[in-house]
C-alpha cells in the first residue's frame, strides 16, 4: 500500500447514510428513534454489528474493562502513537439516530475509504465505542471516557447501579463486554471526535461545519431546601415555610444570573422532586436538579459562588434551611492546537461553510482532552433537536463532515 494519500479523497456518502439507517434499525422506536440504552441487549446488537463491519475491513478488535471498543487499522509503523476517532453507541431512552452513534460510523467510514482506496497511513488508525456517554441507565455520563482517562476509578464504575439495582459490571458480563484489556490511556498521538451539534447555532448561522476550540464547563448541584410539612387548606400562606416559596425566588434569581453572563452562560432545572409528594400537603422537602455551565472557568465559578449565596440569602428570608450537593464537576476544556488546526485545514481544503465555536454539550473528548491531543469537529442538526426522537441531520451534512475527519486525520497521521 502507498503512504501517499489524495487531497481529493471524499468517503461515500450514501454508504455512511445505509450504515446510520442500519444501525437505527437495533432499538428503533415508533416515534423514529432509537432506544439503546448502555450496556442492554439493544446496545450488544448494536456493538455486535459495529465489530462485525469493522473485522469484515480487516480491524483488529479490543475491548477492554469497562466495554470500551478499539477497531485498530495497522499503520505503516505500527509502533507510532494511533491516531483515534469515535464516540458512542448508546442512546436516552427517547434518543434519536445520530447523536453518538454518527462519531463511530463515520470513524468507520474513513477506515472504509482507506481500504478501499489502498491507503495506508504512517501512524496507525482506531476507532473507538466507548460505554455510557449518555448516562441514561448508569450515571455519571461518560464513564467509559471518564475511566479511560484516569478521571473515574475502575471499581468505582463497575459499582454504579441503575434503576433496577444492577450494577454496571454485572451488565457488563451480561452482554458478554467486560473485556480483558486494561481501561486505562496509553500514547495517542491525536483524537477527534466528530458529532450533530446538538443545538441551534450551526443552522441559524447556515453553517455547515463547526470546528470546535473546546468545551463549555458545567457543574451540576442537588439543591435541597427544606420547610415544614402541613395541610393545604386551614394553613394561612403567609404562616407557611413553604420550600417552593424559596424555590421559586431562587430560580428566577438564577435566571437573571444567566442573563448577567449572557450570551454563553445556561442555567437549567432538570428535575424535581417534592417529599412527601402529597397533592393537598405542603412539601417538607423540594430537591432540585441544577445545571451551570460557561466556556469561560472564571465566569463558572462565580455563577456558582452567586448560586450559593442567592440559596443561603433566600432561604434564610424565608425561614427555610437548604443544602447544596454537588454531583459532577467539568471544568472547560480547550482544545489542542495540533487537531484544531488539522480541522481548520481540512475545512480549508474542502471549502465547507464554518465556523468556530465551543460545545454546549459534555462529550467523551472532554476527558480524552486530559490525556491526548483532542479535538472535535460538529455538523448540524435540524432545529438543534437531539435526545429526541425526531433528532435529524441531512446526508450532505453528514458527508461533510465525514470528508472533514478523513481529511484531519490523514493529515495527523503523517509521521
Amino acid at each position: 500500500m502507498t503512504s501517499s494519500y489524495d487531497s481529493g479523497l471524499r468517503i461515500n456518502g450514501q454508504r455512511l447514510w445505509q450504515s446510520l439507517m442500519d444501525m437505527a434499525r437495533i432499538g428503533a422506536t415508533a416515534g423514529g428513534g432509537c432506544n439503546r440504552q448502555a450496556l442492554t441487549q439493544e446496545d450488544q446488537m448494536g456493538r455486535d454489528l459495529f465489530i462485525r463491519w469493522c473485522e469484515d475491513i480487516g480491524c483488529k478488535v479490543t475491548v477492554d474493562e469497562m466495554g470500551n471498543i478499539f477497531a485498530r487499522r495497522e499503520g505503516r509503523n505500527p509502533e507510532l502513537p494511533p491516531v483515534i476517532t469515535g464516540s458512542h453507541l448508546d442512546t436516552q431512552p427517547t434518543g434519536g439516530k445520530f447523536d453518538g452513534v454518527y462519531g463511530v460510523l463515520a470513524g468507520l467510514e474513513v477506515i472504509r475509504t482507506l481500504q478501499e482506496q489502498d491507503i495506508r497511513t504512517d501512524t496507525p488508525l482506531e476507532v473507538v465505542v466507548w460505554t455510557n456517554e449518555e448516562g441514561a441507565r448508569f450515571s455519571p455520563a461518560m464513564m467509559g471516557s471518564g475511566v479511560w482517562s484516569g478521571v473515574f476509578d475502575l471499581n468505582y464504575a463497575w459499582q454504579r447501579t441503575d434503576k433496577a439495582g444492577i450494577t454496571l459490571k454485572q451488565a457488563l458480563d451480561s452482554i458478554g463486554y467486560c473485556g480483558e484489556t486494561p481501561a486505562k490511556a496509553r500514547p495517542v498521538k491525536a483524537a477527534l471526535e466528530l458529532h450533530i451539534e446538538q443545538g441551534p447555532i450551526l443552522e441559524q448561522e447556515q453553517r455547515q461545519i463547526g470546528v470546535l476550540t473546546g468545551i463549555q464547563g458545567m457543574y451540576w448541584f442537588d439543591l435541597t431546601i427544606e420547610g415544614q410539612p402541613c395541610h393545604a387548606g386551614p394553613t394561612p400562606m403567609n404562616q407557611r415555610r413553604d420550600p417552593f416559596m424559596g424555590l421559586s425566588s431562587i430560580t428566577q434569581k438564577l435566571y437573571e444570573l444567566a442573563e448577567v453572563h449572557a450570551p454563553w452562560a445556561r442555567v437549567t432545572f432538570g428535575d424535581i422532586r417534592a417529599v412527601p409528594g402529597a397533592r393537598n400537603t405542603v412539601p417538607e422537602r423540594l430537591i432540585l436538579a441544577v445545571d451551570l455551565r460557561h466556556p469561560d472557568k472564571s465566569v463558572l465559578d462565580a455563577m456558582e459562588k452567586a448560586f450559593r449565596q442567592i440559596a443561603e440569602n433566600e432561604c434564610k428570608r424565608l425561614g427555610l434551611t437548604h443544602n447544596i450537593h454537588e454531583e459532577w464537576r467539568l471544568p472547560p476544556v480547550p482544545f489542542d492546537t495540533l487537531c484544531i488546526n488539522a480541522v481548520r485545514n481540512a475545512v480549508d481544503q474542502l471549502g465547507y461553510p464554518t465556523m468556530e465555536m465551543v460545545s454546549g454539550a459534555g462529550h467523551d473528548a472532554g476527558y480524552l482532552a486530559g490525556v491526548a491531543p483532542t479535538g472535535m469537529i460538529f455538523v448540524p442538526c435540524e432545529k438543534g433537536l437531539s435526545h429526541n426522537e425526531a433528532e435529524h441531520a441531512t446526508p450532505e451534512d453528514l458527508e461533510a463532515g465525514c470528508n472533514v475527519l478523513l481529511q484531519a486525520m490523514l493529515d495527523l497521521a503523517q509521521q
